[in-house]
Parts: C-alpha cells; structure tokens; sequence
C-alpha cells in the first residue's frame, strides 16, 4: 500500500493521508479503528455503490466491532442537491448521531461531495473519510476538501471547503466501474499530464492502452502520480485563491455543457470537451504550438472521450451559463490557458466571441 502525505501548512490537524492499493478493503476497515476513532460510524453512500459494496464494507467495520450504519441516496448527478443533504441530516438526527459521529463516504465524486458538505454542516462539523469509488473520485474529487452540491444556476454552487481526516484508494473498486465511467477518470489524468509534466504526457500517450485495460502496475503507478500532483498543488492553495485553479483546466466549459446538457454529458466528457476548446483557445491568441493542440485532441479521442461539442446545444447559452461560472471575477470568464504542455495559466481576458467562435469549430 502506498502512502502521500497532505501537508497543510501551520494546520496539523487538516493534514491527512492517502493510502493507495488493491485489495484493501480489510486494511482500511482496521485503519480507521487504529487512526480515527469514533463513538459511530455512518457510511454515506449511493443505492449504486450500496448494492455492490455497503452491505460487505458495514459487515466489515461491525465484524472488528465498530458500531456502524448506511444510509443510501439515489445514484447519479441528479441527487447532488440541497435537498439530498437535507434528507441525510434528517435521517443522521433520527438515528442518534452527534458531534462523536464520523461519517464515511462510500462511492464517486457526488457521493464524496455530499457526505463532505453534511460532514462540514451537521452538528457545525463532524470528522469524514473519503473512500472513493471511481476514478474520477480516485485521482481527483476525493483529495483537497472542496465539497458541495449543484443548485439551478451552475454545478457545486453551494459548498465549502472541509478537508478529509483520510482518504482510501482501493483500485479493486474500479473492476466493477462501467467504461464510462473509467472514460471520465481518464479525462482528469489527462488534464494533470496537460498542466504538469509533459513527461507524465509523454507516458501517458505511449501507454493509453495499457490504462485503459487497467493493467494492474501502470494504474497504480498514474493514480499515485496524480495524487501527488493533487497534494502539491492544494498544500500550496487549500482555498482556490490561486496556484489551485490550474486543476480547472477544462472544467469551465466542461461544468457549463453537463448543465446545459441536463447531465447527459458526463463529467468527464465535459472535461475532455473543455479541454479541447482550451487548448484551441491557447492556440488562437497565439500561445499554444498547433502541434501540441493537435498531440492533446489525439490522447484525449484514443482515451475513448469526446473532442466535438454536440450541435444540439445553442452556443449562445453555453455563453450564458459560462458567465454563471463561480469562478468568475465581475463579468471576466477566468480560463486555464496553455503556453506549451505542462505550462498553463490564468487568463481572464478571453473575448466571449473567440469562446463562441471554438464552440461553433467544435461542432463541426
């Protein structure tokens, strides 16, 4: 089992670990007994995740003794709502739960955004951990504390951040992950190639194959890399103020076609979407060489992911919902721009014609 280290300057307590390995799931049962005791335990989960693993993981923390209960949620985007966050504080009160509970996030990203935001909210904050179930989750959501749920006008309108007293990333979940969802991971991997190491590129584009049929070392090896990456840059910016945006690479028009899509576009072909247009748009003011693009678009289509903007979505209300983006300063649309691979930046000076004028190149 592998182990990174979050370090958050001068807060000892919001430190954590995250443990990375196949198999584990007994480990992690007597690892949260050992590191993070509690009077109870309520594992967090979707009816999805529920069906496969919450029945085995609650007999698991009962069989070493721990007093533990599930409450479920249904599955998908759809779910991640205040209302969804209500119903679990109604039913956590109703169960006896106080400030000696921990909560457990059992599932992917919506499951870990919801149980961190009631983590951060119920009782004024109880103590969670992330076990996260998808790759998405695995590489990306789970790690940094950034918890929240969607509200009518954008996505994770309504969140804070609460760091995880740990994390547990046990590959054999991703055995059962439909490739679809394996796809969406595969987009935010490519984005921590994109804005890191044109190296940890340079692997991934001669071993998508090997990654996409999840051999064993290869997976291990990317999902440690990107939880490092992750780490690093949230130690350096826990709050998004700065250095930390650079993960939204692709995730400003990605977060905006999954709204106007109502969901039917993942996130993560949101995301290899967004990514696409970004890099055309470095390319079109002149930052970006046309062949890097060109090498970005080809990894991201190998990986299975869209690089065209379905024409069914009015390019002018993708627009609309661009300025809805919480990310933004006044009326300025903040992008994630590429000087080369490996080098992003900040850029908040983008004409919403040229962002109009890409989606439109997109959907031919």
């Amino acid at each position: 089992m592998r182990t990174v280290k979050v370090n958050l300057d001068k807060k000892s307590s919001s430190s954590y670990e995250i443990r990375i390995g196949k198999d584990i799931l007994d480990r992690i049962t007597l690892l949260i007994a050992k590191d993070h005791k509690a009077g109870r335990y309520v594992v967090i989960t979707d009816n999805g995740v529920g069906m496969l693993y919450g029945k085995k993981f609650i007999h698991a923390l009962k069989d070493i003794g721990l007093n533990a209960s599930i409450i479920e949620f249904p599955a998908g985007e759809a779910s991640k709502n205040i209302n969804t966050v209500l119903e679990i504080a109604g039913k956590l009160m109703e169960s006896g739960a106080d400030r000696e509970t921990c909560l457990i996030a059992l599932g992917g990203g919506v499951v870990g955004d919801i149980a961190g935001f009631v983590a951060s909210i119920f009782m004024r904050s109880v103590p969670y951990i992330q076990i996260p179930t998808t790759l998405v989750a695995q590489v990306d959501s789970s790690i940094g504390g950034k918890t929240g749920v969607d509200f009518s006008f954008g996505k994770n309108l309504l969140g804070t951040f609460y760091q995880p007293g740990a994390v547990f990333v046990n590959l054999s979940f991703l055995e059962t992950l439909p490739e679809k969802e394996f796809n969406n991971g595969l987009a935010e991997i490519i984005k921590y190639g994109i804005i890191d190491d044109e190296k940890m590129f340079s692997n991934l584009e001669a071993n998508i194959d090997a990654l996409r049929t999840k051999d064993p070392k290869f997976l291990l090896s990317v999902v440690e890399n990107c939880c490092q990456i992750k780490k690093s840059v949230v130690e350096i910016d826990e709050k998004d103020h700065g250095l930390r945006r650079i993960l939204n690479f692709g995730h400003t028009l990605g977060h905006a076609l999954e709204a106007m899509s109502k969901f039917s576009i993942t996130h993560g072909e949101g995301v290899a979407m967004g990514m696409v247009a970004a890099a055309r748009i470095s390319e079109k003011k002149g930052y970006l060489k046309s062949n890097e693009t060109k090498r970005i678009e080809t990894l991201i289509g190998k990986a299975g992911l869209p690089v065209k903007i379905p024409k069914s979505l009015d390019t002018e209300k993708i627009i609309a919902k661009l300025k809805m983006d919480k990310k933004r300063k006044g009326g300025i649309i903040n992008f994630v721009l590429l000087k080369k691979i490996g080098m992003p930046f900040i850029d908040g000076k983008i004409d919403h014609n040229l962002i109009a004028a890409v989606i439109e190149e997109m959907k031919q």
